[in-house]
């Protein structure tokens, strides 16, 4: 039977499998393979922590979708997703990291069993999840088939929220908030960052109220002084310092939906450059969320930005966003538009992102982000609530 705890409604479902299946059809797709595992859950609702092996999901013109992985996982498909239990297909772990027999075979065995042997069949190919042996597996065991690059996809349709998962995001926004109000009370110099990042897990998965905190699909970023001018590093077990400053970049995450939100904490007296850049960096930012509209372009939003950062002598050319919503890890961007100058993306009302114009500059970092959401009139609303500066804490 179907899983009895589904996040959205059958009618949501059904809504998003004819979004699939009216692309299918312009793109001449007969079957569709699915191995992004956000696009899997946002299909189907599956979730499990099981993307470490092959796993899929098939959609059809004309019948259910097929949830197909490893047979230890199908008890877990069928407690998760919203087709009948018959539409779960599993292979035996003797497909697993074996080098003899590849788990790509039993997937092609069900699709000549289905008739699709010389159909066209649409595969994710620029994907964390399908390499190029499963591609190449495929290829070898259907070679009649002909294979149809769908990268991107699902993920665009995904792109415009719909009203239940909206709720969703807002739980979520609460939970980020949470987080970054508990960074703020507890950070100070002589604390060690693992034991900082232990508070941060915590505040995360307790949740708040009705919303329990799931895992984000990235872990906690918070590079301090010059470490600051890489966006990406975790943490360690050195102290913070005074006299240097800390970017939190975090997501509160419910359900597999998240609202990053990023802060940089200065512990003792921040420098002049510093200050002129948060100067900057507000301005910048208050301009791109005035531009972030209906019927404007990603890249409008990006030129905005970027005014009153070049007015103060900051250049900064990587991109300024990119959309979130549900997502698992390595990321938690839907890999679509990107608010940068030369995407031309029109706007449209229930498209949320993280406007995220991080500054990691020669020895420094700062970071000031809103995840926000494209409403039909005005400019674009913050899902989260904190004042957007820099905080200094002695």
């Amino acid at each position: 039977m179907p899983g009895q705890d589904l996040p959205f409604s059958q009618s949501e479902y059904q809504r998003r499998l004819q979004l699939i299946r009216n692309d299918m059809n312009m793109r001449g797709i007969d079957v569709l393979f699915l191995e992004d595992p956000s696009n899997m859950s946002w299909t189907t609702g599956y979730d499990g922590w099981s993307f470490y092996v092959h796993q899929g999901v098939l959609v059809f013109l004309d019948e259910d979708p097929i949830w197909w992985g490893r047979r230890q996982d199908a008890n877990g498909a069928r407690r998760t997703v919203w087709m009948d239990d018959e539409r779960v297909s599993a292979y035996a772990d003797r497909y697993i990291q074996s080098s003899h027999c590849h788990p790509m075979q039993d997937l092609s065995s069900l699709l000549k069993s289905k008739g699709y042997e010389n159909k066209r069949i649409g595969v994710e190919l620029e994907n964390y999840y399908f390499s190029a042996k499963a591609y190449l597996t495929m290829r070898e065991d259907l070679p009649n088939a002909e294979f149809v690059d769908a990268t991107g996809m699902v993920n665009w349709l995904r792109a415009v929220k719909s009203d239940e998962e909206l709720v969703f995001m807002r739980k979520a926004a609460r939970i980020s908030e949470k987080i970054m109000d508990g960074v703020f009370e507890r950070v100070k110099p002589g604390m060690r960052k693992a034991d900082l990042v232990a508070e941060i897990y915590a505040d995360a998965i307790r949740g708040l109220d009705d919303a329990w905190g799931d895992y984000p699909a990235i872990v906690p970023l918070l590079p301090s002084g010059a470490d600051a001018s890489a966006p990406h590093l975790t943490w360690d077990g050195r102290f913070m310092q005074k006299g240097e400053a800390t970017f939190f970049e975090l997501s509160g995450c419910f359900r597999r939906y998240h609202a990053p939100l990023c802060r940089t904490v200065f512990l003792g007296d921040p420098p002049q450059y510093l200050l002129d850049a948060e100067q900057a960096l507000i301005e910048g930012l208050e301009a791109g969320l005035e531009t972030a509209r209906a019927g404007n372009t990603a890249g409008d939003v990006a030129r905005a930005l970027a005014k009153p950062l070049e007015a103060a002598g900051i250049e900064r050319s990587d991109r300024a966003g990119y959309p979130i919503g549900l997502s698992y890890p390595p990321d938690w961007g839907e890999r679509t538009i990107s608010i940068r100058h030369e995407d031309n993306t029109v706007l449209k009302p229930g498209m949320t992102f993280h406007f995220m114009p991080g500054l990691w500059m020669d020895g420094w970092g700062l970071e000031i982000t809103e995840s926000i959401l494209i409403k039909e009139e005005g400019h674009a609303e913050c899902l989260c609530n904190r004042p957007r500066r820099l905080f200094v804490k002695n």
